[in-house]
This record gives C-alpha cells, structure tokens and sequence, in this order.
C-alpha cells in the first residue's frame, strides 16, 4: 500500500492507496475515480504504517481492496460507508472534532 500524508488547515490529511490501482480510473455508472499520483503517491507502507497513519488522519481517502478492508477490519472505516466503485473500493473518513 501506498500513504500520503499532508498537513492542511483542516488538518492531517492522508491518502492511501493500493500499489496496484495508482495511475488507475474507476467507475461506476456516472461516478468516476481516478487514483493521481499527484494525490495518492507517497511512499510504501505496511499495514501497521497504514493504520497508524489513518489512526492519526482528521481527514482521508481510501481506495483499494486491501486498503479499504484493513481500514474496516481496523475499525476506522464502518463497512457501510464503503462505496464499489468498479473493480475497486474506496471510502473517506472525516473526524469533527
């Protein structure tokens, strides 16, 4: 998997991705994703690198089979909210504080 953090005046930022879908478009009737390097790209990282990181994140993104299903097997990511968006699944998380 791939994390992107960032800061923002939102606050921490992350991005996480699947290695396999950066540089991929997704879709799913009108819904297009597509997972830039410009957003998603950042470094390797392994699962408790990833969890830590979405641990932390007041905001995320999340696309990517195993991604998304360790964010929900973590339990930062209700399964509900987890949307199929062609091949792939993505989910966001937003923590208000």
């Amino acid at each position: 998997m791939i994390v992107n953090e960032r800061t923002t005046e939102q606050g921490l930022l992350v991005a996480v991705c699947d290695s396999d879908v950066l540089g991929e478009t997704f879709e799913e009737g009108e819904f297009s994703l597509t997972v830039t390097e410009e957003f998603y790209g950042g470094e390797e990282a392994d699962e408790e690198t990833v969890i830590d990181s979405l641990a932390r994140a007041d905001i995320a993104n999340i696309v990517g089979t195993q991604a998304v299903g360790l964010a929900v097997e973590a339990e930062l990511i209700d399964e509900a909210n987890v949307l199929e968006v062609g091949e792939t699944h993505h989910a966001q998380l937003l923590r208000m504080y």
